[in-house]
């Protein structure tokens, strides 16, 4: 398999002193594919639903940033992990306000509710948490399945490259199995 296949869209990548390494144009094909995925994890949330998750994790203990934003990546079941830039402002915002205290203990600040953050909190449990919203969900459904196609297509590369021609072959069938049984997933409509 050549390394022409990939086509000039993804381009030649710098590999350092090293160079380019072997299947080069394959692998960074995949890489690229890869890197394309993890950007477009989902639409962006707002100020608002950053605020509002902050809070009702907060609700059930306190935690310090970096567990705050795994927290919400989990319950988002991985699309959307919110960045640092966006939830240590609003942390700074909750503190302002009064709505929230830091303490500090072994160079990490640990932030938990005030009174004032707990009815805030309260006040917004009747309605869903931002990480289950019908955006989050389509997000999810529109890119586990592309992150799976990116995975195997790497795993392919690899069999490519590293394989012997009987593997090679043995992956070649896998992979003509596998997408019979796709179209046979869109034909049960």
């Amino acid at each position: 398999m050549s390394d022409s296949f990939t086509g000039d869209w993804f381009g030649p990548r710098d590999h350092g002193q090293g160079g380019p390494r072997p299947g080069g144009g394959l692998f960074d094909a995949m890489d690229q594919l890869r890197e394309m995925f993890e950007q477009r994890v989902g639409p962006r949330m707002g100020r608002g639903d950053v605020r509002t998750a902050v809070l009702a994790v907060l609700s059930e203990r306190p935690m310090h940033g970096y567990q705050i934003i795994y927290e919400i990546e989990e319950r988002s079941g991985g699309t959307w992990k919110p960045s640092p830039g966006s939830v240590y402002p609003t942390l700074q915002l909750l503190a302002d306000e009064g709505l929230i205290t830091a303490e500090e203990a072994n160079g990490k600040k640990t932030y938990s509710l005030t009174e004032a953050g707990r009815a805030e909190a309260a006040a917004a449990e009747g309605t869903s948490p931002p990480w289950e919203s019908s955006s989050r969900r389509d997000a999810a459904r529109a890119t586990v399945l592309p992150k799976a196609g990116a995975k195997l297509a790497q795993t392919a590369a690899q069999v490519a490259t590293s394989g012997s021609p009987e593997q090679v072959q043995q992956a070649v069938e896998v992979l003509d199995e596998a997408r019979r049984k796709l179209y046979s997933i869109l034909a049960q409509d």
